[in-house]
């Protein structure tokens, strides 16, 4: 039976995506996420919105909450405007207080910020039960020019903002992108470094670009089943044993995850039955019952968006411990 990080299970959560805007100051030739200020399809969720879908995935038995959105839409001009309808001069404090809403709703916040300060993450860390940020790529690559927050340096700088702040952390590189084997070695071997002198990395993502119909990359090639066979073999020969290497179900045929699991893959991520992945809103996710059929041969454990050794080490505030020890079992996986 496959091993992994834990050692016996493939793990997941079950969550709900939250876009809680789509604004963005990054303009990335492959994205269909973001939208122009005065784009007809431009948005910020309000409070109810949020509420709803909250309500929606805690009666679905959802627990994660992820927040997405587009990196400092605060910057975009026009934008203040509509935070002010919310009644926030601060976007960070919105933030916040969408996931103190999701707390008090018992679920779990995730926050993907995009690349942002120490201080900003400092805001959000005693609401989330973990965070996360793509690393991408640790190379300039042509995808990202008009693209400020895809520098690797800012990049970086925030996976290890929050390796100081001791935040359980989730990353991951974009392959495909126009990357070589030599770029994904090097930033997997980042963020090894960066793990070896935190230790707050609890999963790497192993993500293949697919192209977008309306996007300057629309007629580029998806990444092949090799490629993503043979970079999760590289990211297990390079990471330590403790983090977890996680594969978006949705993003590949169904019938190929056993075969990924036995080249190291060990998580599937944040699967919703309430929401659309609206960073690749033409990927359906797999259900539960799927996922169970698929990989019969292996053990499927529900986890937390903390990983389990961060349950028990403790990394995590008083006001997201009532939540985590409500749903916690012993060994820090999801009760069953």
């Amino acid at each position: 039976m496959m091993r992994n990080h834990a050692g016996r299970y493939v793990t997941f959560s079950k969550n709900v995506f939250i876009p809680v805007t789509n604004v963005c100051r990054n303009n990335c030739l492959y994205c269909v996420f973001k939208k122009d200020i005065n784009d007809k399809g431009a948005f910020l969720l309000t409070f109810d919105d949020v509420e709803k879908i909250l309500k929606k995935g805690r009666d679905e038995g959802c627990i994660e909450a992820m927040f997405t959105f587009g990196e400092y839409p605060e910057k975009v001009d026009g934008f203040g405007s509509m935070l002010k309808k919310e009644g926030y001069d601060s976007f960070i404090d919105y933030i916040r207080d969408l996931c103190l809403l999701a707390l008090d709703l018992d679920m779990l916040p995730h926050t993907n910020p995009g690349s942002i300060s120490l201080d900003e993450l400092s805001v959000l860390k005693d609401v989330n039960a973990s965070m996360g940020l793509m690393l991408e790529e640790a190379a300039s690559l042509e995808v990202h020019k008009n693209s400020p927050g895809k520098t690797p340096e800012h990049r970086i700088k925030t996976i290890e903002s929050a390796g100081r702040l001791k935040i359980p952390f989730t990353t991951g590189i974009l392959i495909g992108i126009g990357e070589t084997e030599d770029d994904r070695i090097r930033s997997l071997k980042i963020i090894r470094d960066l793990h070896t002198r935190y230790d707050h990395i609890q999963e790497v993502i192993i993500q293949n670009f697919l192209p977008k119909k309306g996007t300057v990359m629309e007629s580029c090639k998806p990444s092949s089943i090799d490629e993503i066979k043979e970079t999760v073999k590289l990211a297990r020969g390079i990471l330590p044993d403790d983090i977890a290497i996680q594969i978006p179900p949705n993003l590949i045929p169904f019938d190929l995850l056993p075969e990924l699991v036995r080249c190291g893959v060990d998580d599937l991520g944040g699967i919703s039955t309430v929401t659309l992945d609206y960073i690749n809103p033409e990927s359906c996710w797999p259900t539960g019952k799927e996922l169970r059929y698929i990989l019969k041969d292996f053990i499927l454990k529900e986890r937390l968006p903390i990983y389990p050794r961060f349950v028990k080490d403790g990394w995590y505030s008083k006001k997201v411990g009532r939540v985590i020890e409500f749903y916690a079992d012993e060994d820090g996986f999801k009760k069953e």
